[in-house]
């Protein structure tokens, strides 16, 4: 958690077994069999789409650490899987085959004082392609922007910035990130396929991108803790701002609390 304020970001190693990395890769190769043939896919709303995509909502490994960076009344604020084949020419595409220099946030931008923007929400990337090495369509990052009034000297990913790193790791490692930290997304000028599934967290009370309302399928069988994550806990819009205690299982997993966590 200290890395994290300081940097903005994480690696975690090894979060997911490799038989569960396997079973999302075989649940994506469904999903592209119904997309038009691209060099870059952006799938948002990756939820509603496969129940084993579902199944990373409430990672027991990744919540916890979640709830006690924001909060925990919180929810899932977007899911969205990215694919980058090998794209040396740097060809775009209506999908956007690479992602110049940004902040995440709305349009305008999320309030900022003297420069600094405050962490709305924050996201956890899986990773489920080699991108152990560089110039695979790899995330880059401007580590602890997120904590200084910073301003790139220009936005194009094509351009080095002084302090930029490239984010690597293996399939089944997650990198965690601010949105208000400074990244891009590169172009992929390697033989390998850059496969990503992003799960943006949020307090509740802020409108998801995934959907107006989680679809009955989403929730059907449901825990608690995912109903909560589902943006489901009381038909009173109030008590979004105000919860009452019973609403936000969530709680039981962060440090502060008294109630003891249903994870070991």
């Amino acid at each position: 958690m200290e890395q994290f304020h300081e940097q903005g970001y994480l690696i975690l190693p090894g979060v997911l077994p490799q038989e569960k990395v396997d079973r999302l890769n075989m649940a994506i190769d469904e999903l592209l069999e119904a997309e038009p043939d691209s060099l870059a896919h952006n799938i948002y709303n990756s939820v509603e789409r496969h129940p084993e995509i579902a199944s990373l909502i409430d990672d027991p490994t990744i919540l916890p650490l979640i709830v006690n960076l924001l909060g925990y009344n919180i929810q899932l604020h977007i899911s969205h899987l990215t694919i980058r084949k090998p794209n040396p020419d740097n060809v775009k595409t209506e999908t956007n085959s690479f992602i110049n220099w940004h902040q995440d946030g709305p349009h305008p931008q999320f309030p900022s004082i003297h420069g600094l923007t405050s962490t709305y929400y924050i996201k956890a990337c899986y990773i489920l392609s080699d991108m152990s090495e560089p110039n695979r369509g790899n995330t880059k990052v401007i580590p602890g922007s997120h904590n200084r009034a910073f301003v790139p000297e220009h936005t194009n990913v094509d351009g080095q910035l002084g302090d930029e790193i490239q984010v690597c790791g293996k399939p089944g490692d997650v990198f965690v990130f601010a949105q208000n930290l400074w990244h891009s997304g590169a172009p992929n000028h390697s033989d390998f396929t850059r496969r990503q599934l992003f799960f943006g967290y949020s307090p509740i009370w802020m409108r998801p991108i995934d959907y107006h309302a989680a679809s009955e399928r989403l929730l059907e069988g449901a825990s608690p803790i995912r109903r909560q994550l589902l943006g489901v806990i009381d038909d009173n819009p109030f008590h979004y701002y105000v919860p009452k205690e019973s609403m936000t299982p969530l709680k039981t997993l962060h440090f502060g609390s008294d109630t003891h966590s249903v994870y070991p």
